[in-house]
């Protein structure tokens, strides 16, 4: 997954059909029409080379 940042804009760009499907899936969740859109706070720290997870939870 390519990820790029432009001060305040982030893109996310899959690099293969099963990460395309679980960026769909991503976004079906995070922005719904039809309700709120929720937004992703982070939980834990990412330090590259000791914590290579980057974990965000989903709010509404």
């Amino acid at each position: 997954m390519k990820i790029t940042r432009d001060k305040t804009l982030v893109e996310l760009t899959p690099d293969n059909p099963q990460e395309a499907k679980e960026l769909d899936a991503l976004w079906r969740v995070i922005v719904d029409c039809a309700k709120f859109n929720k937004k992703l706070v982070p939980v834990g720290e990412y330090i590259p080379g000791q914590k290579e997870v980057a974990r965000f939870n989903i709010e509404e």
